[in-house]
């Protein structure tokens, strides 16, 4: 039991600085404070998590080859990328990012300059950056990061709960989205549980700036039918 909050301690962590990563980015090229990143309610990003709990499990053995560390860093994380893209695609009806607009993508799920991006981050996450944080984490102690990661575990899966039975809910109405829409779901659900105390009143409105086969009548239909399940609710 010990171990697995331990690896959850570091598998919430990385979500987290997976997170900070997308907000700093997102916050830079949109030049104004972003803060509704991932599909969680929390300031996490469980693909980050995932990929670097993968990579600390199974990269160590390459530590002493950073080409050979960068490329399996690179390929595994693109392909986690790919399968998440592709499984909430299926479950949700929406598209949570795009980059057909980037060289070298494919399916616009995953494109080069992001499987780059991996493989360095890969290489800084084995060689630097694990081996302090887990040095600097572990110094605590086993009752502490007990305490700490059951707290947190509770957490994540309420949120999951909750982000889960949302996104649900509007599946059947929803459609493929052409764009990143993960900043407005997000906000749209955040708006949700602070205006309405038991999700009563408003489910999701209707993505503004999503591209759907460029009809009118198709939003107007979307809209009228997420108001109605809203009610219901």
């Amino acid at each position: 039991m010990a171990t697995f909050l331990d690896y959850f301690l570091l598998f919430i962590s990385y979500s987290f600085f997976g997170w900070l990563i997308e907000t700093v980015c997102c916050s830079v090229s949109q030049k104004k404070l972003v803060l509704n990143r991932g599909f969680y309610l929390g300031p996490y990003c469980p693909i980050y998590g995932y990929a670097a709990i993968g990579m600390v499990l199974f990269l160590k053995k390459y530590l002493n080859d950073p080409i050979v560390l960068f490329v399996m860093s690179a390929v595994g994380a693109s392909t986690l990328e790919y399968l998440t893209s592709y499984v909430m695609e299926k479950l949700f009806k929406a598209r949570w990012w795009d980059y057909y607009d980037k060289s070298f993508n494919i399916n616009g799920r995953i494109c080069l300059q992001n499987s780059i991006l991996f493989g360095l981050l890969g290489v800084f996450l084995l060689c630097v950056f694990n081996p302090f944080y887990t040095t600097f984490l572990f110094r605590n102690p086993p009752i502490v990061r007990y305490i700490i990661a059951s707290i947190l575990l509770f957490i994540f899966m309420i949120d999951n709960v909750i982000s889960f039975i949302t996104m649900f809910q509007i599946r059947a109405n929803a459609v493929l989205l052409l764009q990143d829409s993960t900043a407005l779901i997000s906000k749209q659900v955040k708006d949700m549980l602070s205006k309405n105390r038991m999700l009563k009143k408003r489910l999701l409105e209707a993505f503004p700036r999503a591209k759907v086969l460029n009809h009118e009548k198709i939003l107007s239909t979307i809209r009228h039918s997420l108001k109605k399940i809203g009610k219901k609710l």
